[in-house]
């Protein structure tokens, strides 16, 4: 069976930009039939926006027998049915014990490993260890998603003292960088199994976790990011400034946050083929328990790593241009939409001046093209 991909959608676009169109519009003389070019946008608009498509999975062009990415399974014919059938047994009955076997064995061992570790003092032998664990660990949870990870340019992995700043798919993000190199995690502080975790790393490896009332505190936050890149003696900071995962067809406004801490800036692209498993988190819809289920149902989380040269703000540019400097690379190298919505349009929505400046952007573009008065 086919499927249309994310970048053909499922309607046809008209590419033209408004403030052409109302042009020829005028040109032409006032007609009826005008308005039907506005009612064509409205629907473009909402049967398909370029910003809540990318919160769901990216569709396939093809089925890789494993439940399709927006459509339950669905009876083709008899020989597909039973090649879907061998596989649920296989990803159920066989991979789906071996990785769980293996991901029990990378989580007890990352616990158990950071918590020895964080008993020395501190110290070069420590740091060593530290790294020793993270790694081995990470390696272990990798294997247990069958992670196929090519990374490139590796000359310009991460340095201590630096900030890795990467686009945002799912949780494993962190794990797939963390296979070839370590870094300090920025987060908020959770409980549960992640709290254990959580508590047990921070002890060997310098992390920083914030409680959710000092995640609203700004400066709280940027202060203590500062201090910990001055220091270069400690790991480079992981962040993921979209704040909310994507579905790795297009990257999404940068907060600034993460710019206005100084240092040096090292991008890095992550591209997941979704053919062989669907890396996307869905928050809204699946929970983590459900979302961990799924990848290790798949067949296999395969992906590209890029790492790009190190980029410094500029004399002259805001965190908020650095940001778009940053982002911009990051889509191109990975082959990336640019868009520059905010992420947290998943869950909230526009705001009221958002929706002001283009009813103004679009009044001015009738009063330059003489529509109206």
């Amino acid at each position: 069976p086919w499927f249309p991909s994310a970048s053909e959608g499922i309607i046809e676009r008209d590419q033209t930009p408004m403030e052409q169109e109302i042009a020829r519009l005028r040109q032409a003389g006032f007609e009826f039939s005008d308005i039907f070019y506005f009612c064509r946008k409205g629907f473009e608009a909402i049967v398909e926006d370029e910003v809540t498509q990318r919160f769901s999975s990216e569709e396939l062009v093809s089925w890789n027998l494993l439940t399709r990415t927006n459509v339950n399974f669905h009876y083709v014919s008899l020989r597909l049915s039973v090649l879907w059938g061998l596989g649920v047994l296989v990803r159920y009955c066989l991979l789906l014990p071996l990785r769980f076997t293996l991901a029990s064995i990378g989580v007890t061992s990352m616990i158990v490993g950071t918590t020895v570790v964080g008993q020395l003092p501190n110290s070069r032998v420590k740091n060593y260890l530290s790294e020793v664990v993270h790694l081995t660990c990470s390696r272990i949870l990798v294997r247990a998603l069958s992670g196929t990870i090519r990374y490139h340019n590796k000359e310009n992995r991460p340095k201590k003292g630096g900030i890795c700043v990467a686009n945002h798919t799912s949780p494993i993000d962190a794990i797939i960088l963390t296979n070839d190199g370590c870094y300090a995690m920025v987060g908020q502080v959770h409980g549960g199994l992640m709290g254990v975790i959580q508590r047990a790393t921070v002890k060997a490896c310098p992390h920083v976790w914030f409680e959710r009332s000092e995640i609203k505190d700004r400066h709280l936050v940027t202060k203590r990011l500062r201090e910990h890149v001055a220091d270069k003696s400690k790991l480079p900071i992981l962040i993921f400034p979209e704040g909310t995962c994507i579905n790795n067809t297009s990257v999404m406004m940068f907060k600034k946050g993460s710019f206005e801490i100084g240092g040096t800036i090292y991008p890095v692209a992550i591209k997941y083929d979704p053919q062989f498993g669907d890396a996307f988190w869905n928050s809204s819809k699946y929970n983590i328990v459900s979302y961990l289920l799924r990848i290790m149902t798949s067949w296999a989380i395969v992906c590209n790593v890029w790492y790009m040269p190190p980029m410094v703000r500029q004399e002259g540019e805001d965190a908020v241009q650095f940001a778009n400097r940053v982002r911009s690379a990051i889509a191109r190298q990975g082959g990336l939409t640019e868009l520059p919505w905010d992420g947290g349009l998943k869950r909230a929505k526009v705001k009221d001046t958002f929706k002001e400046e283009q009813q103004k952007n679009y009044s001015k573009m009738l009063v330059r093209n003489g529509s109206v008065g």
